[in-house]
């Protein structure tokens, strides 16, 4: 080869080097330029044609290589099946799966999971009425790669109006699996989000039949206290994905139900064990168990329903108490003696727990 020939290539190189470290805009070096790590997205979907073409748009539209997109329909009774399927024929990487009977919500993000490939390295649960932004997967996976030790990692969210996850000090980017979860269950600051909002290290998806433990709406949360014992939890401070509220959400009745915080009692109940001390989980389980008091007593001056009262006290059966109606009543004269103190904002409030009274 001439000399003239070497110094073309080399040049060449050198140029392609250059433009592939503009490509990534600073953000990967030029080994991380050349490698992808295997990335599999999953979305499992019930009735979602709503929202499900959007969703899947979101996915498509991102600026990195993804290497799968995994859809499971739950027996869906709409055109859920047919807006995935049509995508899977424009995209050869979508792939769609049917269950042959109908589970429960949470049985089917686990199935979705478990459609993972063996050679997946980071998956990304996007639920069907959610999105994500195009540079969702880009930045979630470049920080994993950079935080290898870190087993899932969280971001900001967008609901309405609301940035939720916001807990940590921007400048805490990543901790120990151990400090993250004595921050939830010691101080309620909750930053492990949802499926949307956070990457998880395929290991850990493939390393339990179910990656979410069980079947109550904060499983997704209950996953994080089980595998984070034995890796780091890492945050990226900013709005990665949005969140659709609306009427169906599941998260729509755990509100109605304030099921959120006999849900938090169980979570520190469950998971106390493996982070606090033997004294930490009594004063917490105490205090705890004091605020949810406080708040059954305000829902009795909102003239609760019967089907409210019924699911606490089967909710708390099942954690190992009775439900305390003279607590209960104690906790509503001291709530009805504060409101008193502010006789117009007392009438207002009894007014809509009438109207809400009656429309149930």
């Amino acid at each position: 080869m001439q000399e003239s020939e070497c110094a073309f290539i080399t040049l060449k190189k050198l140029i392609d080097l250059n433009l592939d470290r503009r490509f990534f805009k600073g953000q990967q070096t030029f080994d991380e330029a050349m490698y992808h790590p295997y990335v599999s997205v999953v979305t499992p979907v019930y009735n979602g044609e709503p929202f499900l073409a959007e969703c899947i748009e979101s996915v498509i539209a991102q600026d990195y290589p993804f290497s799968e997109y995994v859809i499971v329909n739950n027996c869906s009774t709409d055109r859920s099946l047919e807006i995935a399927e049509s995508y899977a024929r424009q995209d050869r990487r979508i792939r769609v799966v049917t269950n042959q009977a109908f589970v429960s919500a949470i049985q089917n993000h686990n199935i979705t999971l478990r459609q993972i490939s063996k050679q997946s390295e980071y998956t990304k649960l996007l639920c069907a009425d959610d999105y994500i932004l195009p540079q969702t997967l880009g930045k979630m996976v470049r920080f994993a790669m950079q935080n290898p030790t870190a087993g899932i990692i969280g971001s900001y969210q967008q609901s309405n109006e609301v940035i939720r996850w916001k807990g940590l000090p921007e400048s805490t980017v990543l901790l120990s699996g151990r400090d993250a979860c004595r921050l939830g269950l010691l101080q309620g600051i909750h930053v492990f989000g949802t499926p949307t909002s956070s990457l998880y290290r395929s290991d850990l998806v493939r390393a339990a039949e179910s990656f979410f433990p069980h079947d109550e709406a904060h499983a997704d949360t209950s996953a994080c206290y089980t595998h984070l014992r034995d890796c780091d939890f890492g945050f990226i401070h900013e709005v990665l994905s949005i969140e659709r509220v609306h009427a169906g959400q599941r998260t729509s009745r755990v509100q109605s139900l304030q099921a959120g915080v006999v849900a938090y009692i169980d979570i520190v109940k469950k998971y106390g064990p493996l982070y606090l001390s033997e004294s930490e989980l009594a004063a917490r389980l105490e205090e705890l168990l004091a605020d949810y008091y406080r708040v059954l007593g305000g829902c009795a001056l909102k003239m609760k329903s019967g089907d409210f009262w019924e699911f606490h006290k089967s909710r708390l059966n099942n954690l190992g108490y009775a439900l305390d109606k003279r607590r209960v009543f104690i906790e509503a004269i001291r709530e009805l003696a504060t409101e008193l103190r502010s006789p117009v904002t007392a009438l207002q409030k009894f007014r809509v727990a009438f109207a809400e009274s009656r429309r149930s």
